[in-house]
């Protein structure tokens, strides 16, 4: 299971059907989760089957099997109605298996449920923690899905509509065949157009949704400690949120609400978001003591909003309190030539990138990695080739644009 959760995010399904092969053989393999909005299918095994696995079936399942529940039987996967095996995570996180032909039999449930316990608990963390090459990626996937969904609709609303055209023209002849056709292609129609509307559920917040989430996560925080919190919600007509920008919104109102109860006094705090249609702006206040540690509460934000573009402001004045304010972009970057190239460097000269960009020499690296300094050599040769750079500080650069540091 060490081997399962640690690795690319992306990659955990196949690393899970690799363990699970070994508790019960199957064809398939599918983690279903909205916690991650680039990639909420996880998949391995036949490609026949993964790659045309929707999430409107993944909806489908999930809505029949109850929190810790099994499902074992025929259902409408991957474009076909085929035997499964299913189980949903407590945490709402569903693991679909798909047998092998003429496979008779079930897999352990109470095993299979407490190892996919762990996956799912370490995805959950994954995304809460979610570093900057994470949120860079799955922001990546999560706009490039979109184009793609965009493409398609226009592709085949054209074309439906031209057969309804067709079909509805009073030259032709056989009236009742024409009402069936055209009943059959405004259906097909719908639900093409509800392919969008539920990919954008997926991939999107409303901002207020996002808020109302923000004050559940805050509410265990804050249960033991005697302070007036005053939550000033953003209008409810406001830009909905990208699925990262939320998660990472939140994530970092988290770690600021813990550093302001840190400080030995602390009686009020005031938490309050809007939108401006470009940006989600946050601002968290305090009556407090006024001694957060400023530095270190910028280190801890600063992958995140780097990643995302966004900015960030930390006051503190002994006596009187602390303000924060946190100005998120809602559209993504422009695309550079560099970020493609990142994606072909392994977690290792991520890793050596990552020092590279602050400007540490081979022998600091290798000290803080744990790792001999020949091994650093052939990792630095290997990104300055990946990378198409001349030396460390070309390197380092496309690193710091990218949000990749320590």
């Amino acid at each position: 299971m060490r081997k399962v959760i640690t690795g690319p995010l992306p990659e955990i399904a196949a690393r899970f059907s690799r363990f699970l092969g070994q508790l019960w053989v199957h064809d398939a393999l599918v983690i279903f989760t909205r916690e991650c909005s680039g990639w909420p299918r996880k998949v391995a095994g036949n490609r026949q089957i993964v790659d045309r696995v929707t999430i409107e079936e993944l909806d489908e399942i999930t809505q029949s099997i109850d929190p810790g529940g099994v499902f074992d039987g025929p259902a409408l996967l991957g474009g076909a109605r085929r035997r499964i095996w299913a189980i949903r995570d407590r945490c709402d996180m569903v693991l679909v298996l798909v047998p092998r032909p003429f496979q008779t039999g079930a897999p352990d449930a109470d095993e299979v449920a407490a190892v996919f316990g762990i996956v799912a608990t370490s995805i959950q963390q994954q995304v809460a923690q979610a570093s900057p090459d994470y949120l860079a990626e799955s922001r990546a996937a999560s706009s490039e899905r979109a184009r793609t969904i965009v493409e398609l609709t226009e592709v085949h609303e054209a074309t439906l509509a031209s057969i309804l055209g067709t079909l509805r023209s009073n030259d032709l002849d056989d009236r009742r065949s024409r009402i069936t056709a055209s009943e059959t292609a405004s259906a097909a129609l719908v639900t093409l157009r509800s392919a969008g509307a539920a990919d954008r559920a997926l991939a999107e917040e409303a901002v207020t949704t996002a808020f109302a989430r923000l004050q559940g996560e805050l509410r265990p925080l804050l249960r033991h400690r005697d302070v007036d919190v005053d939550y000033v919600a953003p209008p409810a007509d406001g830009r909905p949120l990208p699925g990262e920008v939320a998660h990472a919104a939140r994530a970092m109102v988290r770690a600021v609400v813990l550093a302001f109860g840190a400080q030995p006094v602390l009686t009020r705090m005031r938490i309050a978001w809007d939108c401006d249609g470009d940006n989600v702006l946050i601002e968290i206040r305090d009556k407090g003591s006024g001694t957060i540690d400023r530095n270190a509460l910028i280190r801890q934000l600063s992958g995140r909003l780097n990643t995302l573009r966004g900015r960030l402001d930390v006051e503190s004045i002994p006596g009187w309190g602390s303000r924060v304010t946190l100005t998120i972009p809602l559209d993504p970057p422009t695309a550079r030539p560099d970020e493609h190239l990142l994606s072909t460097l392994n977690p290792r000269e991520l890793e050596v990138l990552a020092h590279l960009a602050v400007g540490k020499r081979n022998r600091a690296i290798a000290e803080e990695l744990g790792i001999s300094h020949g091994t650093i050599k052939f990792h630095v040769a290997s990104v300055l080739k990946k990378l198409d750079v001349a030396n460390r500080g070309e390197a380092g650069a496309i690193g710091i644009r990218a949000g990749i540091v320590p």
